[in-house]
């Protein structure tokens, strides 16, 4: 049974979710343009709230309490909620995870990619390329009928299969009406468990992959998560709607 909680979008929501997460779609084409090595975080997340403005946008994030940038911005060992710093540069071969979210007239998106500054590491290279593929397998298992545990599933068996982990700490959620919505959506699972994908639910999935362990900590900032391990960590995030003729990606 579908929890009560979940709120299910009509198609017209659904087009409206799609508006935001072109707004950030259309950031990403344009920070790949660009290189990223020896800008700080504070100056990449300027861009992007000028761009987001430009659009007649919100930065999302900016609605969460206590957090006052457009965007969250890890590097390397970090895996999720780095706080964008003027002290902070992108180096060479660093792996940037850059995390956005918009509000256009009431609806939300929200999306991560994972940036090479310049040419990186094999190792880092194939963790990025293996996060970025548990991610499109976990959205060909979102249609109706499908379970939840079926998302989880696709990007945990592909990711160990390459000696990954899967972080265990954060998740994907629902999203459209708000920032963070019903139901939470684990990056790993078993296949056939959890709620009933039905039409019209927009899920946010968004795999962090490490390369050794799956544990992490919390920096003093109460906002920013590294491995445990010191070991480098890759993030990517599509906002997904579940459609009677299949996944639909909002934020490509």
């Amino acid at each position: 049974m579908r929890s009560n909680r979940i709120r299910i979008k009509s198609p017209d929501d659904i087009k409206r979710i799609r508006d935001a997460g072109i707004i950030i779609a259309e950031i990403f084409k344009k920070l790949s343009r660009i290189s990223l090595a020896g800008l700080s975080t504070w100056e990449i997340d300027m861009m992007i709230d000028s761009m987001i403005i430009k659009k007649k946008g919100r930065a999302a994030f900016k609605t969460v309490p206590g957090y006052s940038a457009a965007s969250c911005i890890s590097v390397n060992d970090e895996v999720v909620h780095g706080i964008p710093s003027k002290k902070k540069k992108i180096r060479t071969g660093d792996l940037v995870k850059i995390d956005i979210g918009v509000v256009l007239n009431g609806y939300f998106g929200d999306a991560c990619r994972t940036f090479s500054a310049g040419r990186v590491a094999d190792n880092a290279r194939r963790l990025a390329e293996t996060t970025l593929r548990s991610l499109e397998n976990a959205i060909e298992v979102m249609t109706p009928g499908g379970r939840l545990g079926d998302i989880g599933h696709a990007i945990q068996e592909f990711a160990e299969s390459r000696g990954y982990s899967v972080v265990r700490n954060y998740t994907g959620h629902g999203v459209g009406f708000a920032l963070h919505e019903p139901p939470v959506v684990p990056h790993y699972g078993k296949k056939k468990t959890g709620i009933l994908l039905e039409p019209g639910m927009v899920l946010a999935v968004e795999p962090m992959i490490n390369e050794g362990g799956h544990a992490v900590r919390l920096l003093d900032d109460g906002w920013t998560a590294v491995t445990a391990d010191g070991g480098l960590s890759a993030h990517f995030e599509h906002t997904i709607a579940v459609t009677d003729s299949g996944p639909v990606i909002l934020t490509a």
